[in-house]
């Protein structure tokens, strides 16, 4: 059956077209875009199909490459929480893709058929980084995931290069030490393979190879996922890439680095286990906590969209890495719905910042007036969307997620955390209002000027391939508000053993 082929089926599709772009489009480089998305719509379709077989059948899969089973040959693992999130980010790199393909012929347009078969190898990257059950694995997916956000970040504005080559600095020292941490692990346990080393870990949690281990994982993936404050990289490489860039790397790269530390914190060695060697949870809480805020009042100082939404990612996976650390069901719950909440929220608003780029030249926030509420009436109303969402009102999708999230710091007992959440949101209103009022009101003296002196402003609206992406993503915030029920019903049988 195709079902229990589907760990092995989505990561060959984009080996595949990663090789196909390049030798199709040494023939016809006009077609590369078509393939880049034919490679990621199969992708997703069957990630979709792969999410409803296993929630028909219940089983995890267990895929083993070439019939070799651990500790001999490489296994795949895709569970709900692996169905879940590979369905989340191949979609939105679907979405993405398709907006690209104006963008990229005005930004890139000598690149075309190098940048999608990169991208092709990111999202391998991505999606190995979900599946894989083995540790090593999952370095070696983290490294292809990670060059090729280098050389994506790199196309884009003349600071590009230099952003693409710090965040190289500090992602390749963040890579060595969770490998570094990999090599303390199997030095005690002798296996790689994820299910095998968490069956062993409760015999050699004292030992000191385990303690450096966790620290060094934990940091090296914190650096990947910008975890206050190892987030330096961030602000830089998601302003100066290519809008596509950034509209594909900033909703998916940081969240699949938060996912590995799900695994590690919840599924391979638990919270009890962990919490018992080294305060973990304590001391990721109180950093994703400052990053929420930190982020948030960063993101109020900037003057430009991209910039701003940059600061914003920081502050938003603050969120996500909260609820891991508040290590119960709520916050589970509450960090899960976010990965899918923030990957549309801010997936819409990078993509709303590319139209912007293509139809004005810049997404400057000063030069923002009242014209553009009629030259892009539904581009604004999806920047509304997920601005709305983004701060957390009912129904969008954004407020169930910090909803949850602030369930568990109740449950919890852990009062700042639930202020952080509250102050937050307070600070995300005022730096998305902002743009809606330079947009929505306009000033009186400004608006008598312009009755004399100013022509009827026409619409200028991007075309429907660019649209429909947008529209899709905003309406999905809707849909995901309205139906969150359903969504944490799925979610919950994610639940990792002793919640």
């Amino acid at each position: 059956m195709i079902g229990s082929e589907i760990p092995a089926l989505i990561p060959i599709t984009y080996i595949l077209f990663a090789i196909l772009i390049p030798v199709i489009g040494l023939w016809k480089r006009k077609v590369t875009w078509h393939l880049a998305l034919l490679g990621s719509g199969i992708a997703t379709a069957l990630s979709a199909y792969g999410l409803i077989y296993l929630l028909q059948t219940g089983e995890t899969i267990r895929y083993f490459f070439g019939g070799w089973s651990p500790p001999i040959g490489i296994e795949f693992v895709y569970d709900g929480l692996a169905a879940f999130i590979v369905l989340v980010i191949n979609a939105i790199a679907f979405l993405v893709l398709i907006h690209s393909k104006k963008i990229s012929q005005n930004e890139f347009p000598g690149k075309l058929t190098g940048y999608f078969a990169v991208a092709m190898l990111m999202m391998l990257g991505f999606n190995g980084m979900v599946l894989t059950g083995d540790l090593f694995n999952l370095y070696v997916f983290l490294e292809i995931s990670s060059l090729s956000s280098y050389a994506l970040i790199a196309i884009g504005e003349k600071r590009a290069p230099y952003a693409a080559f710090r965040y190289l600095i500090i992602g390749t020292v963040g890579g060595s030490l969770y490998l570094l941490g990999v090599g303390f692990l199997y030095t005690v346990t002798g296996t790689l393979n994820i299910i095998d080393m968490s069956a062993m870990l409760p015999q050699v949690i004292g030992h000191s190879s385990v303690i450096a281990a966790i620290i060094l994982m934990v940091i090296g993936i914190g650096v990947k996922a910008a975890l206050f404050p190892l987030h330096g990289w961030l602000p830089d490489s998601y302003t100066y890439a290519s809008s596509t860039s950034s509209a594909i790397i900033a909703p998916i790269g940081t969240k699949v680095a938060a996912y590995i530390l799900f695994r590690v914190v919840l599924f391979l060695f638990g919270v009890e286990l962990i919490d018992a060697a080294l305060p973990v949870t304590t001391v990721i809480g109180i950093f994703a906590g400052i990053g929420i805020l930190y982020g948030s009042i960063m993101a109020i100082a900037q003057s430009e969209l991209k910039k701003m939404l940059a600061y914003s990612s920081v502050s938003q996976i603050g969120y996500i890495i909260m609820g891991l650390s508040l290590a119960n069901p709520f916050g589970f719950i509450g960090a899960i719905l976010h990965v899918l909440n923030h990957a549309l929220m801010k997936a819409l608003l990078f993509l709303v910042s590319g139209s912007m780029r293509l139809k004005e030249g810049h997404s400057l926030i000063t030069k923002f007036d009242d014209s553009y509420r009629k030259k892009y009436p539904w581009t604004m109303a999806a920047f509304t969307t997920a601005a709305i969402s983004m701060v957390g009102l009912p129904p969008l999708a954004g407020f169930f997620s910090k909803w949850y999230l602030a369930l568990g710091t109740i449950e919890n007992s852990s009062w700042l955390l639930l202020a952080v959440i509250l102050i937050s949101s307070l600070l995300n209103a005022v730096y998305f209002f902002r743009i809606l009022e330079k947009v929505y009101l306009r000033n009186p003296e400004a608006e008598q000027a312009s009755e004399i002196e100013s022509p009827a402003v026409q619409k200028n609206e991007v075309g429907f391939s660019m649209m429909m992406p947008m529209g899709v993503m905003a309406l999905g915030l809707l849909i995901v508000g309205i139906f969150n029920a359903y969504i944490v019903d799925i979610i919950v049988t994610m639940f990792p053993a002793g919640f």
